[in-house]
């Protein structure tokens, strides 16, 4: 078979697939599984164009790593081949854990298990299949390699991951304010004392990414739609839960059912690869096509829910930065336990509360640091002269209250 593949991505254009062993990673059913795991969940509810996926922008980290590392070999930083290699294989497979609708279900049906930890479990496995082909990616990945900035690379605040889906996620929703000088970026990267470091002239470029980072979290990832409608999913996925662990009868694909009627820890998922094997069949598939069938179930809360959620009549959201008052709360919790008819336990189902944050960029630990002319190595926040790089160390929060909008309560709130 003829592996040397060129694939046409819409972003940058002709990617080539670079050997035969990521030709053969691709190609595996649990990469391939990430084609139908949207890149941004639910967020086509407000930009109708964001129905990008997690294989898009795996294969655009890919290209972007490669081009990173081709950049910083003509600097004569000294990268053998087998280590250009590895970190592509790392980056390539980094979101390789990501459940259905990426980030939104992540706490509901793998609570207190991470994304990052079941990917490595799945290159775990392919390691095994693929004869330690990929040991070094592995240790990449993990930060166990001795050489930092390959990690760095791969997972810090300014990797090849979040360079692609700040890119990618503002193509495909249209916010130009997410755009960021890619190439710029990449040809000011260098390495100093074994750690990634920008050239002093990419100051502005690193000061344009970190303002894009922090309007894109706003305007998309956590703009008001978004985060209601994730809420819905949330909420449905937790009643489906219920009703399937009380023993009601629940429908869906065996791979859904396995983790609406169980709950697993990190290690059973480290020691049972049948679980490992059940999730990698795990996509968006599972859930859409599980909600149209619950939107006919007769518990009353599962099929409104669902019936909400394919109507798009999300429910009706309050975001402050003030906290929800108790009150509030309790208000809401009263009305719907009026309005429907329903046990005041089972309200937590139609309505949901909590807080949203944003955190641009955090100074210090994993730090994008400015390699100055003088020589010198200084924190972006030490080397930029713009006080809002310093502002954007700050983490900031709010707070959202939604609540399903025919009760119709905004005015009493």
């Amino acid at each position: 078979m003829n592996k040397n593949k060129i694939i046409n991505d819409p972003v940058y254009g002709f990617v080539a697939i670079p050997s035969h062993l990521i030709f053969d990673l691709i190609s595996h059913p649990y990469f391939q599984r990430l084609r139908f795991i949207r890149q941004l969940g639910v967020s086509d509810f407000v930009y109708p164009g964001a129905v990008h996926t997690r294989f898009h922008h795996a294969l655009g980290a890919m290209y972007l790593m490669g081009r990173a590392l081709e950049s910083l070999r003509k600097k004569n930083i000294e990268i053998s081949n087998a280590e250009f290699e590895a970190a592509q294989i790392a980056i390539l497979l980094h979101d390789i854990g990501h459940g259905p609708l990426s980030h939104s279900l992540e706490e509901t049906l793998l609570p207190g298990i991470h994304h990052e930890s079941i990917s490595y479990l799945f290159m775990k496995a392919l390691n095994e299949e693929f004869n330690g082909a990929i040991k070094l990616a592995l240790k990449i990945f993990r930060n166990g390699y001795d050489r930092k900035f390959f990690h760095q690379l791969v997972s810090s605040q300014l990797d090849m991951d979040r360079l692609d889906y700040l890119k990618r996620d503002s193509y495909f929703t249209g916010v130009m304010e997410g755009t960021i000088g890619i190439d710029r970026i990449i040809a000011m990267l260098n390495v100093h004392d074994d750690h990634l470091v920008v050239e002093e002239k990419g100051i502005f470029s690193i000061e344009s990414f970190l303002q894009a980072r922090r309007l894109m979290y706003w305007q998309v990832y956590l703009h008001k739609t978004t985060v209601s409608a994730e809420r819905m999913v949330v909420n449905i996925v937790r009643r489906a839960q219920y009703l399937a662990q009380a023993g009601e009868k629940i429908n869906g694909s065996e791979a859904l059912l396995w983790f609406l009627e169980t709950k697993f820890s990190l290690s059973e998922f480290a020691s049972k690869p049948d679980v490992i094997e059940a999730f990698g069949h795990l996509d968006d598939n599972d859930f859409w096509g599980a909600v149209k069938l619950w939107q006919n179930h007769p518990d009353a809360i599962l099929s409104g829910l669902c019936n909400r959620l394919l109507q798009r009549d999300l429910f009706q959201i309050q975001l402050t930065l003030s906290p929800i008052k108790k009150t509030n709360i309790e208000k809401v919790r009263s009305e719907i336990h009026k309005a429907f008819g329903i046990l005041r336990n089972d309200t937590n189902y139609l309505f949901s509360h909590g807080i949203v944050s944003n955190e641009a960029y955090v100074s210090g630990g994993q730090a994008i640091h400015i390699l100055m002319k003088n020589g010198l190595v200084l924190d972006m926040v030490q080397a930029s002269d713009l006080p809002t790089i310093q502002a954007m160390t700050k983490i900031v929060k709010k707070n959202y209250l939604c609540w399903p909008k025919n009760l119709s309560l905004s005015n009493d709130l």
